[in-house]
């Protein structure tokens, strides 16, 4: 599932594209990635016809794009899912583009001194000049009200998915507890109802951090499960669960209670600094669930430390990795560089 380097890649090229455009018409090729909508496929269709997008933000591994009426589209990605957009301007000859590529440049959370990556579908994997070509897998197609350098057969933003355990739904926004924006992308003090679970990110500069630290260190659970809890900290999955757990040389089964203040600090730390250089390499991708329509992918994964090499050699001190379970997700780790810990034997 993408974790939140692969969705902050898609939010900025989402951002870049689709701010301050309008939706002319929706077409619904298969009414299942709706299904959380309330009021069902007509409700999602009329409540998001002739709207326009203000932004897109994006809280742990949870998107959206702002309407100017003040809901929201939300989009969650599962296991499959892509947001594409194809056909639109350039965006270099209008204002309103040139304001969402500063404001996207301002919120982009990669290296700012690395080079640009957009590893985002950009282009539909058809050619633009054919409107009526749809790609294999296209769930929901929302046609963009024509401007000047749109492609000849129009622009579109495409929900793709093959598995389907995403999708996508209009829901109002509230205003955040805390008074600080919802996520990056957008500085409004405001949050999708139905995400006001969902709690902050490791690259969100408003992330109480000494709390999170508190939560994890009250818990008996193991400190992976804890990592990836999307109710402490969010946007962290199995692959980032396992790098920032090598980063700060901690076994993943180790009890948040046994963590002190200053090991759980490290933690997200490391984590973060983990998720920070995926971002500047536009996440990490293993298959062609996770590349953009002309096959560009993100390509942290040659820089993976743990994730997916049990059997090989740390890149620390050498010792072969190994893999077991926790939680049902597995854990792959060093048996030298992260002391695995004596647990109670079961009775």
């Amino acid at each position: 599932m993408p974790e939140l380097p692969e969705v902050e890649t898609v939010r900025a090229g989402l951002a870049r594209h689709l701010t301050g455009r309008a939706v002319e018409r929706v077409e619904i090729l298969d009414p299942r990635p709706l299904r959380r909508q309330r009021g069902g496929p007509d409700a999602f269709v009329r409540r998001l016809t002739g709207r326009t997008f203000t932004a897109a933000v994006r809280r742990g591994k949870f998107l959206w794009l702002p309407l100017d009426d003040g809901d929201a589209l939300v989009a969650h990605l599962g296991m499959s899912g892509q947001l594409l957009v194809h056909g639109t301007a350039t965006g270099r000859n209008s204002s309103a583009a040139a304001g969402a590529d500063a404001q996207d440049a301002r919120a982009f959370l990669g290296d700012p001194g690395a080079p640009r990556v957009d590893l985002t579908a950009t282009r539909a994997p058809q050619p633009a000049g054919d409107p009526d070509a749809h790609p294999r897998h296209l769930r929901v197609r929302l046609h963009l009200r024509p401007i000047a350098g749109d492609a000849p057969g129009g622009a579109a933003l495409d929900l793709v998915d093959q598995r389907m355990f995403g999708g996508l739904r209009i829901t109002a926004m509230v205003p955040t507890a805390d008074g600080a924006p919802g996520g990056a992308g957008s500085p409004a003090p405001l949050i999708p109802v139905d995400v006001t679970h969902i709690a902050r990110d490791l690259l969100d500069p408003h992330l109480d951090r000494p709390a999170a630290v508190a939560k994890m260190r009250r818990s008996n659970r193991a400190v992976k499960t804890l990592l990836m809890d999307q109710g402490i900290v969010s946007g962290v999955g199995n692959i980032y669960a396992d790098e920032g757990l090598w980063a700060a040389r901690v076994h993943g089964l180790r009890p948040g209670k046994a963590l002190g203040p200053r090991v759980t600090a490290r933690l997200l730390d490391a984590t973060g600094e983990v998720m920070e250089r995926a971002l500047a390499a536009g996440g990490t991708s293993f298959d062609a669930l996770y590349v953009d329509a002309d096959g560009a992918a993100g390509f942290f994964a040659r820089s993976l430390a743990v994730y997916g090499r049990a059997g090989q050699e740390c890149r620390r001190c050498g010792t072969l990795l190994r893999a077991e379970t926790i939680g049902g997700r597995s854990h792959v780790f060093c048996p030298r560089c992260q002391t695995r810990p004596r647990l109670p034997r079961e009775r």
